[in-house]
């Protein structure tokens, strides 16, 4: 049987989304789409933003990581790697924890210095950390939601990019949009105040959470039309 641990790492979630999705994925999605399965359900969540339905943020906003996640191991990206490489307890552009880009009105993105003895290791750890560079009380549910929706074009755009010509400065590219969207999946929940890994341990306690099954067995049409 396959699980999500309550003290996950990012790359054991990966892992686990390889193993219990990994076939089914080759078999009915091309990278595509599986990225239109991630617009599809961080859609839905800024739905639930707009309704106010924390429930339906919640659940979509899990289901669209997990394609994020899927998106990940189809390019072999190691995401927790390169979050901790764009965020080393540190905000991308300003450098600074907590985030000082609006009071210093940083114009330009300061060099990040990675110190590999501060390296996280759970999930939940880096989900804190994200609590830390960018505290919620200090944003809105909305505009939270509105940046995760502009990292999500540019993390789709990247992949349109890349699959144009195949350069391999456009696959990095990749993975930087990939970080800065994974921040703002953390930056949502924060601000609904979700334990992520402790949610992903109850929805994957037992394989594909659907189906029930690892490898998932879920047709085609069940992940087409499923409802949330």
């Amino acid at each position: 049987m396959a699980f999500v641990k309550r003290d996950t790492t990012i790359k054991e979630y990966q892992h686990f989304i390889k193993e219990v999705y990994g076939l089914s994925n080759e078999r009915y999605f091309n990278l595509e789409d599986m990225v239109i399965n991630v617009e599809r359900f961080i859609m839905r969540g800024l739905k639930g933003i707009r309704k106010g339905d924390k429930e339906k943020i919640k659940i979509n906003l899990l289901i669209a990581n997990s394609w994020f996640t899927s998106v990940m191991n189809q390019l072999h990206i190691d995401l927790e790697n390169e979050v901790w490489k764009r965020f080393p307890y540190l905000c991308s552009y300003c450098a600074s924890c907590p985030c000082l880009c609006k009071e210093k009105r940083i114009e330009s993105r300061q060099k990040v210095f990675v110190d590999e003895k501060k390296r996280l290791k759970t999930f939940e750890e880096f989900q804190n950390m994200f609590k830390e560079i960018y505290p919620p009380q200090k944003r809105s549910l909305e505009h939270v939601g509105v940046h995760l929706a502009e990292e999500l074009g540019e993390f789709s755009e990247a992949i349109l990019i890349y699959r144009g010509e195949r350069k391999e400065e456009d696959f990095e590219e990749i993975k930087l949009e990939a970080a800065d969207l994974f921040s703002c999946f953390m930056g949502v929940f924060n601000v609904l105040g979700i334990n992520v890994a402790k949610e992903l341990s109850v929805m994957f306690s037992n394989n594909c959470h659907v189906c029930k099954n690892a490898p998932c067995t879920c047709s085609f049409i069940d992940i087409t039309r499923f409802k949330s």
